[in-house]
């Protein structure tokens, strides 16, 4: 068994046919078909239910695939936090960071670039989760926090942190960051919501079903920024990932506690290219990622955060 064997296993199960995957991988089909076939050979059993619809795993398929995935995925980690010598990494690395974490991450992650690979240039681009992935798909960044994204055929995704959703309030409402909330409560209020589609709202949404609640929306936008700015100005609650309300917490203008009942957490994952062999510069700054993210939650600047 070798990596090129569990990387197209891997594949074809994600992309479900020997064709995408050896066109994901960029070899030719018949050496992904031997890769698989060496496998099944290997461990006595069939990988694969093979049908005009395509390439499905049998259950012993599925077992293999789980420990192949972990596998992988703890290699990719690996590379990534084994910094490689600051004297011969050099290049332009195009990071993707999510609008609800640059107060806290893009400072720390600049300083530590210049600190130990001066001779990388980085560029910084902000957007939300959906819009990054795009980009990470499109190979306009070379790698990007994400948020609730499992590996695909084009992104293999490392885990960082996970953390709860918070209920943001005018100070007023005088909530506490050590009183977590229920989500019946924020019903209660006037609310201010990202629109329909963004990632935050299809949570909010999940959690609004399984209460039956309908709550009074006076705005919908698709900036953090925006909802803090109308709930300073009377227009309801809102509710923004922990990252998003961080340096807001004692500067007096709202107040905020996390939300429970049910507790809705969101998963941050650092997604790295997976077409060819990752730079050493773009492996350098995913590095200096991570080290940032589990500084930052580990000083305690992230609210009820949770390294994963």
């Amino acid at each position: 068994m070798d990596l090129k064997q569990l990387t197209a296993l891997v594949t074809v199960s994600e992309v479900g046919s020997v064709t995408k995957a050896a066109q994901v991988l960029h070899i030719v089909q018949p050496a992904v078909t031997r890769q698989i076939r060496s496998l099944e050979e290997e461990f006595g059993v069939t990988l694969f239910e093979r049908s005009r619809q395509g390439m499905t795993l049998t259950p012993e398929g599925e077992v293999l695939v789980e420990r192949a995935r972990r596998a992988l995925q703890e290699l990719d980690r690996a590379r990534a936090e084994l910094r490689p010598s600051p004297t011969s990494v050099r290049g332009i690395v195009t990071i993707g960071i999510l609008e609800s974490t640059l107060d806290l991450l893009a400072q720390p992650l600049a300083d530590a670039v210049r600190s130990h690979y001066p001779d990388i240039e980085l560029r910084v681009l902000s957007a939300y989760s959906g819009h990054l992935q795009q980009w990470m798909d499109a190979g306009d960044v070379d790698l990007s926090l994400l948020y609730n994204l499992a590996s695909t055929p084009s992104i293999s995704v490392s885990p960082l942190v996970s953390e709860p959703l918070w209920a943001v309030a005018p100070a007023s409402a005088k909530l506490r960051a050590d009183r977590p909330i229920p989500w019946s409560r924020v019903w209660q209020e006037d609310v201010v919501l990202p629109v329909a589609g963004h990632g935050l709202r299809i949570l909010i949404d999940q959690a609004r079903a399984t209460s039956g609640a309908t709550p009074h929306v006076t705005m919908q936008t698709n900036s953090m920024h925006v909802q803090k700015q109308l709930v300073t100005a009377g227009y309801g609650w809102t509710v923004l990932p922990a990252a998003g309300i961080a340096s807001d917490l004692g500067g007096g203008q709202v107040s905020a506690a996390p939300l429970v009942e049910p507790e809705i957490k969101r998963s941050m994952v650092l997604g790295l290219q997976r077409a060819g062999r990752v730079p050493a510069h773009v492996e350098a700054v995913a590095a200096e990622v991570v080290r940032a993210v589990r500084r930052v939650v580990r000083d305690g600047a992230w609210p009820s955060a949770e390294l994963a």
